[in-house]
């Protein structure tokens, strides 16, 4: 079973919530980053992309910035922008978009049951991407954002969700990026924290990494250092833990993720494909079901019907993902690593099948696919059985800002 960790939250003051909270460092780049924190001082943005307070020559990966972001968050915290908790506590956060809502339990998690595989991944992580958070993390001295974590719910847990957001009023309500409503609940109950703990360290065997892997491994890093220099440190330290939240499975919504290829097509494509699909024209591009796919080419949609001898029982290569590399990227186009290879790239499904065909017909991109989503269900059975997902199986909306929350790691 996993623990959760209450913490002494940094956080924004209330009347400057919707001006801190902002889109995570990775879904902005430097420029669209500088652009949106320009007119804006309080921008959390100039804690997790501090380049943008540095000159535009200098790298995002300069000692310079992680530099400046420790200096930031400093003056945040001396201004009161952001204010620290005088005791360990819990939140709620519940965000709302296009009528759905989904409410996690904003914690700190444990190293100790990342290490024993009790929080489980399903994708790798690149080490460039994790040195980069690791420097940040240092020169904050706090796990500056959160990890996007998920369970199978449990009644009783939601029965106290439900219970604290009917009889207390959110600290903070807003509507943010996209029309996506924000809300935060303190709980500063002492019972209810203690149940909550007690829920998790009695009902729920794992959790698991919904968004966040790379965040992830960094913060782990971080603690497993501070762990080898503080040998004489209590369990208990913070820095033994990260900053997490928790959604059940049940409220979450993974959208499609969809591909792009930029390459000939062979005269002979369509008998290429026949072995592994039929196919057939068709006005719209969004698969009605799973092992269905849509195709863009020459301005026609079609659909791609996977045959029944291309399916697998395996978690991953039963995957909607899976068989459309393994059969049409790898096989026809000899596309091997997606991640790495330029014909490839990915569009997520927020953007819509007009995107997939405005990139097409501009001539940029030759051919378009678009997959039925992958399910929560394929997710945590792909972690159970210690395997890794293809990447860009999965696309997460809405996305958790940041700024809303930070984990004082206390070790200056």
């Amino acid at each position: 079973m996993v623990t959760i960790h209450p913490f002494k939250g940094i956080r924004p003051a209330p009347e400057l919530s919707d001006k801190v909270a902002t889109l995570p460092y990775d879904v902005l780049n430097s420029a669209e980053a500088r652009e949106l924190g320009k007119d804006n001082p309080y921008s959390y943005l100039h804690i997790d992309k501090a380049e943008i307070d540095l000159p535009e020559t200098l790298s995002p990966y300069d000692d310079q910035v992680y530099t400046k972001a420790g200096e930031n968050l400093a003056l945040f915290l001396q201004k009161q922008w952001l204010i620290q908790e005088e005791r360990p506590l819990l939140y709620l956060y519940e965000l709302v978009m296009n009528g759905r809502s989904q409410t996690g339990i904003v914690t700190c998690t444990s190293i100790q049951d990342y290490s024993d595989n009790k929080i489980k991944k399903h994708e790798f992580t690149r080490p460039e991407k994790e040195v980069d958070r690791i420097r940040h993390i240092e020169a904050c001295d706090a796990n500056t954002s959160p990890i996007f974590l998920t369970y199978r719910g449990q009644k009783e847990i939601q029965n106290l969700i439900t219970d604290w957001k009917k009889n207390h009023q959110p600290a903070y309500d807003f509507t943010s990026f996209h029309d996506v409503t924000h809300r935060v609940w303190v709980i500063d109950d002492a019972l209810v924290i203690n149940q909550l703990q007690e829920h998790f360290e009695k009902k729920v065997p794992a959790l698991y990494i919904a968004d966040g892997h790379h965040r992830t491994e960094s913060a782990v890093k971080v603690g497993q250092k501070y762990k080898e220099t503080h040998p004489e440190a209590a369990p208990t330290e913070e820095f033994n833990y990260f900053l997490s939240v928790i959604f059940p499975k049940e409220e979450l919504e993974i959208l499609d993720y969809n591909r792009v290829l930029n390459v000939p097509i062979p005269e002979n494509f369509f008998d290429l494909l026949a072995p592994s699909f039929t196919v057939e024209k068709t006005e719209t591009g969004k698969p009605a079901h799973a092992h269905s796919f849509g195709m863009y080419l020459n301005q026609q949609w079609y659909t791609l019907t996977a045959k029944t001898d291309i399916l697998s029982t395996d978690p991953v290569d039963g995957l909607d993902v899976s068989l459309l590399q393994n059969h049409v990227f790898a096989k026809i186009f000899a596309i091997h690593d997606v991640r790495t290879d330029q014909r490839i790239d990915f569009v997520g499904g927020i953007r819509g099948m007009t995107e997939l065909e405005k990139l097409v017909d501009s001539d940029a991109w030759t051919v378009a696919f678009s997959v039925y989503p992958t399910t929560m269900d394929d997710l945590l059975a792909v972690a159970d059985a210690g395997k890794i997902m293809p990447p860009k199986s999965t696309w997460f909306e809405p996305k958790l800002l940041s700024g809303l929350f930070l984990h004082d790691l206390e070790t200056k």
